[in-house]
């Protein structure tokens, strides 16, 4: 096997060997889990990897060239571990997957067997089936710009150029008063901006159980003194009264919007004078203009 290391390749080829395979998972907030198949925990790469963990993983395809390599994971949910209201949540989505193949008895013979990510997660009876992909999956994914009349970036991102110092009134930090089913947020006494100012923007859980999830926000509107806001889905874990919440405003991504709203026009990254349809399918005439039905 090509990269197989000859110390590796030489204590296999005794017949007697002590050979385990450990999986480390990174995901994007910051936590990290290993595990081996081994019956005694392993330590190397600054990780403790767990035994007795219940997770195995099928034979890995693997190939040369551009093909996407891909296997599955499979375990046990448990409370220590992989939890079932975590993978709800999406904490493990495109989390990191590296699998070594280690002597256990001298974890400095190790070899870096597959490296990916997690794909698509499914559950059932306490126990769980993950997708591991490859790294060239990422080939797969479109690149490049769509060019639209509507502006693409979100608001306060990196191609928003307003990522760290957002206008005033593009967002508030709030602590949760009244909270229904993880989806609808009521504050008693209103909010910092004019009803329907938050629509299409984003809930974000700051603290908690919860912290790192987010919504998009669906309605935004006032009921006497009270300010109600609904997402479009529910949080999926505790926000309950006293969380701190972020609200992001909203944008419509549409050059009329965006001056007025947040005086950027300058940033506005949308292309609102592109040729209509009619346009790109019209054939040379001798009358009459043929101006692709800009706006301007």
């Amino acid at each position: 096997m090509a990269g197989f290391p000859a110390n590796l390749q030489a204590h296999a080829a005794t017949g007697h060997t002590t050979l385990c395979h450990a999986w480390a998972v990174h995901r994007a907030d910051g936590v990290s889990f290993g595990f081996t198949d081994h019956d005694l925990p392993l330590a190397f790469e600054g990780m403790t990897f767990l035994a007795d963990s219940g997770l195995a993983a099928k034979a890995l395809s693997q190939t040369t060239g551009l093909s996407v390599d891909n296997t599955e994971a499979l375990g046990a949910l448990s409370a220590e571990c992989i939890r079932e209201d975590e993978i709800e949540q999406g904490r493990f989505d495109g989390a990191e997957v590296m699998v070594w193949l280690v002597n256990w008895a001298n974890v400095a013979e190790r070899w870096l067997q597959f490296r990916g990510s997690i794909g698509q997660i499914t559950r059932a009876g306490g126990a769980f089936k993950a997708e591991l992909r490859g790294l060239t999956e990422a080939l797969n994914v479109p690149q490049g710009r769509v060019y639209q009349r509507g502006c693409t970036p979100v608001l306060g991102d990196v191609s928003c150029q307003d990522s760290v110092d957002l206008p005033i009134g593009a967002f508030s930090i709030r602590l949760v008063e009244q909270e229904r089913d993880g989806r609808v947020f009521t504050w008693s006494d209103g909010l910092d901006f004019d009803s329907g100012w938050l629509v299409r923007g984003r809930f974000e859980v700051l603290e908690g159980p919860s912290k790192g999830l987010w919504g998009v926000i669906k309605f935004d509107r006032s009921e006497g003194a009270a300010r109600t806001v609904e997402l479009w889905e529910p949080i999926r874990g505790d926000v309950g009264p006293g969380t701190q919440v972020k609200l992001y405003a909203g944008c419509e991504n549409l050059r009329g919007a965006c001056d007025p709203r947040f005086g950027d026009l300058t940033d506005y990254d949308g292309f609102p004078d592109l040729p209509n349809d009619d346009w790109s399918v019209a054939v040379p005439r001798t009358g009459g203009a043929n101006s692709g039905g800009s706006r301007r």
